[in-house]
């Protein structure tokens, strides 16, 4: 991802520093390099951030739930107190 977009964008510029020329055909392979590295980070980050936020939401609704399980088992508990005082 952003390693091999960096690495790219390095091998750019010696290759510029190298010919002491700023053709296209001393950047572009750097260039190309960088896109596919980033392209493959983002093949990969996307799903992982829609997989990572699907079960934050799936985990935070259950968290939601035993709140609720919990007030309502704090407040039957209650009446039982008060009944029996």
């Amino acid at each position: 991802g952003l390693f091999g977009t960096v690495y790219g964008i390095m091998n750019s510029f010696i290759g510029i520093a190298e010919s002491n020329t700023t053709n296209l055909a001393v950047v572009a392979p750097g260039i190309a390099e960088a896109l596919l590295a980033t392209g493959i980070g983002l093949f990969a980050a996307i799903p992982a951030v829609i997989f990572y936020n699907y079960f934050n939401t799936r985990i935070a609704s259950y968290g939601a739930r035993a709140d609720g399980f919990n007030a309502e088992l704090m407040n039957s508990i209650s009446r039982q107190l008060d009944k029996g005082a």
